[in-house]
């Protein structure tokens, strides 16, 4: 497995892929964009990319541009040994992993901001964070030029985000989403996860129990979005320890809400779990 550290090995890489199956019809590069701490989540990303693609690139880093000043930038996990480890067994055949001057140069002063979708659930509690997210992964599909980038339903805000930066820049890539990978009480995997006591990781929970409930009274029939939400907050009251960022039934295309649910809809929370923020989601139906 190769590793890169700057743009220019990045793109030479992918470019000469691209020489060496000349004629090959399907997709040839895959890239799944992370900021390391990689687990089993990530490992399915990976997996996903290589079963569709000749070659995969995983890119390990850290974007400060998408953490507020009170956030957990400076703290975030940095495991990039066992990171390279666990790409490489899933089937990763490059590394991404540049420093942040090679990410950002001296001087920089372009940024991607979708308007709009960027103010929407997290853009709204964590206020230039989709800017920093739709800035370096255009970033990193210019550098790559993958036929296609995988992401998880997890960030299904993001991935809204992000599917609408692709179509408005036109670029080449395909956003393909992966399901949420749980652990098998049904906490949602999340590199942040690592930060939470084991009461808290109990109260964590939560989450999951509110979205199977939502999910439940959908399929019985339920459409509106009071009653859904009324639902979910019946749950979290259950633990009165955890701070609700937000409940929200939005379109998914859009982040717009929605008064009445229709299949396809994203129903999003995120709570705080004493210092943690954690998400979660089911698109309904």
């Amino acid at each position: 497995m190769k590793i890169f550290r700057t743009v220019s090995e990045l793109r030479q890489w992918s470019r000469a892929t691209r020489l060496s199956v000349a004629g090959q019809t399907g997709p040839l590069i895959g890239l799944v964009p992370t900021m390391g701490a990689l687990h089993a989540g990530h490992a399915s990303l990976i997996r996903a990319a290589a079963a569709q693609c000749e070659q995969v690139a995983v890119s390990i880093f850290v974007n400060p541009t998408q953490f507020g000043p009170s956030e957990d930038y400076a703290v975030y996990p940095r495991t990039f040994e066992a990171d390279c480890a666990l790409a490489e067994a899933a089937g990763a055949t490059a590394i991404f992993a540049p420093t942040v001057e090679e990410i950002y140069p001296t001087g920089a002063a372009t940024f991607v901001e979708v308007e709009g979708l960027s103010s929407r659930l997290d853009g709204q509690s964590r206020p230039g964070h989709f800017r920093g997210v739709a800035t370096v992964v255009a970033k990193l599909l210019i550098a790559a030029e993958p036929d296609r980038a995988f992401f998880g339903q997890k960030d299904a805000a993001q991935v809204a985000v992000l599917r609408r930066m692709v179509k408005d820049l036109r670029l080449g890539s395909e956003i393909v989403v992966c399901p949420i990978v749980r652990e098998a009480d049904g906490l949602a995997l999340s590199s942040r996860n690592i930060y939470l006591s084991a009461a808290e990781r109990a109260q964590a929970l939560t989450l999951s129990r509110a979205v199977r409930k939502v999910e439940a009274l959908f399929v019985g029939g339920e459409r509106d979005a009071r009653t859904l939400t009324g639902a979910a907050l019946e749950v979290f009251a259950g633990e009165p320890a955890l701070r609700v960022d937000y409940i929200e039934l939005v379109d998914w295309a859009t982040l717009e809400p929605r008064a009445t649910a229709a299949e396809g809809d994203l129903y999003a929370v995120a709570v705080w779990v004493g210092a943690t923020r954690l998400i979660d989601n089911t698109i309904l139906g």
